[in-house]
């Protein structure tokens, strides 16, 4: 992988910047959809590719439960398996082994957990979920992390913290040691809740580990949006500027907006897909909840101003008539203008920050959705 920072804004911290692996080079500020299991939820590839996304996400818990590694091997990899050329970044499947598994026991090696699927026992070390890794094909790794509650407690935040510091350091020796260090990168995560000075402790201990790129964790987990902001806004002068600084989980446009203008690289969550499927869409004018009753005679477009497919072929009527009636298409198109909206979205940041209007850009969106 090769990161180079292209422009900073002049007036912010916003960057952008172009990230090279062997299957893309990607445009940032990029969003990443996710493909939990090898797919996005109602959603082709085919029209994922003619979006024009470069990176998408996908889960090492879940493919490592099913179909399994060796499924993914015998495929040849991820790639191979999804049909998918361009480049994956796969999480560690740490936040899935504590959210999901309903016996799961921390150890100072790893982690024993229970599937969510059969209950069979199995137990995750830094080394192992690697070594998953490996097998799948990413293009860029997460290495295991402890993410925290919110709330916490600080000595249980700081027990996590440093917990996930020791992992990291077992990651990046097993990593440099043992991988094709050009082919598949590896980040580290930064945890340690909301409390800054864990915060700002992990992110420079971590940085001595000098891995390819850093990652920020635990938050969006049920804190407080202007605890998410005053974390973020603390933070990033504390992580490398010469490596790519991702934020983990975070979906919602005006958050993305305000850590990208702090200088956060990249993002992913499934909030644009999931809410898709519920009839809440992404628009220039704000938030469209197709279910409502003032659309049932509204023949205009979902917007105007938007060029994608959906927007282009069928009004607000009939898309809320087919959310109404149950049909499959109505989860496809609201998933495609909302991946749609998210690609517009950033790509006009990115187009702001080359050319030094990036708080105007932050201005107009802050309008647009005031109430987020």
């Amino acid at each position: 992988m090769n990161f180079k920072l292209i422009k900073k804004d002049n007036n912010s911290a916003a960057r952008a910047c172009e990230i090279t692996t062997g299957h893309s080079v990607i445009k940032t500020p990029v969003f990443m959809p996710v493909a939990t299991r090898a797919a996005i939820r109602a959603m082709t590839l085919s029209d994922l590719q003619s979006i024009g996304f470069d990176i998408i996400l996908s889960n090492t818990y879940h493919l490592y439960m099913r179909p399994g590694m060796d499924v993914i091997a015998a495929a040849g990899g991820l790639h191979n398996f999804m049909n998918y050329h361009g480049s994956f970044l796969t999480d560690s499947g740490g936040f899935q082994v504590f959210s999901l598994s309903n016996l799961c026991k921390v150890r100072d090696d790893g982690v024993d957990f229970n599937s969510h699927l059969d209950g069979s026992k199995h137990f995750f070390t830094p080394e192992k979920v690697l070594d998953i890794q490996r097998i799948i094909g990413s293009d860029i790794m997460m290495v295991l992390d402890q993410c925290s509650d919110y709330p916490i407690e600080k000595a249980q935040a700081r027990a996590a913290m440093e917990r996930t510091i020791d992992w990291a350091k077992k990651s990046a020796r097993y990593y440099k040691e043992t991988f094709d260090t050009e082919s598949q990168a590896c980040f580290a995560i930064i945890q340690g809740s909301v409390y800054s000075d864990l915060r700002k402790e992990c992110a420079e201990r971590l940085a001595e580990l000098d891995l390819p790129g850093y990652a920020i964790g635990g938050l969006s987990v049920g804190e407080p949006k202007e605890l998410y902001r005053e974390i973020t806004e603390y933070l990033l002068p504390f992580m490398p500027y010469d490596r790519p600084r991702y934020m983990m989980g975070v979906g919602s446009p005006m958050e993305i907006l305000f850590a990208i203008k702090q200088g956060v690289d990249m993002f992913d969550c499934v909030m644009p897909t999931r809410i898709a499927r519920n009839g809440t869409l992404y628009t220039s004018q704000g938030r469209v909840n197709i279910k409502a009753s003032q659309y049932e005679k509204d023949f205009t477009s979902l917007d105007p101003l938007c060029d994608c497919y959906v927007c282009k072929n069928f009004t607000k009527a009939y898309l809320r008539h087919i959310f109404k009636a149950g049909e499959i298409a109505s989860l496809i198109y609201n998933t495609y203008h909302n991946l749609y909206f998210m690609k517009t979205f950033m790509d006009e940041i990115r187009t702001s920050i080359l050319s030094d209007t990036f708080n105007e850009t932050y201005c107009k969106w802050s309008k647009v959705f005031a109430s987020e």
